[in-house]
């Protein structure tokens, strides 16, 4: 990858995650440690690899992002807050009465979000859907979904999974955030739904496993994406809860805890050095 575009893909990711400090810690309450380890992913999904236009929103050509592990919804705010959706200082808003960025994104409020997120398992359901109604309707977009490892424990994700290989959804690629934490504690002590990579192969996908804070790594897996055919694509990254924060990184008490005011300071002067 050329320097100039690496470096523009890191200021985007630390951006982000600036951006998902602020709203957390302004909302006192959100999810913070799944957002921040999805950064660089989505940073490279917006900057580089899907079709989308800020100043229209609803372009019928457009690729389509769902954010199936719904919770997560700062990483999202902030990435489209980034790449001009709407104003970066609304991400201050976060969880607020009135506010278009609610605790799960919402499609029918907010700019750029093309699915709203509620339980478990519904994100990739849907993205699947999107993929099919595609080549239903002759169109050449493509879709893409971000699953959380905690939330690969729900049946309906493999359902989802089993529909997309059934139906050849080579215009679907999954993400698996594999950061290993969930909410009570290491995903594969909870429910261990491992091994990812074996399971989805079995279910007919095409596997990619890469480093998901390498953009190198990243952008490879997407042009990977890109040349298969006949059946999804699923990208496991293995990424770090807490990303971008020494005191956050692989602390499970950072899944659904926002900052206080000294850990914001902190925080954001890390981000920013």
């Amino acid at each position: 990858m050329e320097q100039s575009k690496l470096l523009a893909l890191q200021d985007a990711a630390r951006k982000i995650r600036i951006g998902i400090i602020e709203g957390t810690h302004a909302a006192k309450s959100g999810h913070p440690g799944g957002s921040l380890s999805i950064a660089d992913v989505m940073a490279y999904l917006y900057f580089e690899e899907m079709n989308v236009d800020p100043a229209d929103p609803k372009k019928e050509d457009r690729d389509r992002f769902v954010l199936s592990k719904g919770h997560c919804a700062p990483a999202l705010y902030a990435t489209l807050a980034t790449r001009g959706f709407f104003p970066t200082e609304e991400l201050l808003t976060l969880r607020k009465i009135g506010s278009r960025l609610q605790g799960h994104p919402d499609m029918t409020l907010t700019p750029g979000v093309d699915m709203s997120a509620g339980s478990l398992g519904l994100g990739i359901s849907s993205a699947a859907g999107m993929a099919l109604a595609a080549k239903i309707d002759h169109k050449d977009y493509r879709v893409y979904t971000v699953v959380g490892d905690g939330e690969s424990e729900e049946g309906q994700v493999w359902e989802a999974c089993m529909f997309a290989a059934h139906y050849k959804l080579d215009n679907l690629c999954v993400v698996i955030d594999w950061n290993g934490l969930q909410i009570d504690g290491p995903v594969t002590e909870v429910m261990n739904p491992t091994p990812h990579d074996k399971k989805l192969e079995a279910f007919g996908f095409h596997v990619i496993s890469i480093d998901g804070h390498d953009f190198d790594a990243i952008e490879a897996a997407f042009a990977e994406a890109k040349t298969v055919k006949g059946k999804p694509t699923a990208i496991i990254a293995k990424t770090v809860k807490g990303k971008g924060v020494s005191f956050m990184e692989n602390k499970v008490n950072w899944h659904g805890s926002a900052p206080n005011d000294e850990q914001c300071a902190e925080a954001l002067a890390e981000l920013k050095a």
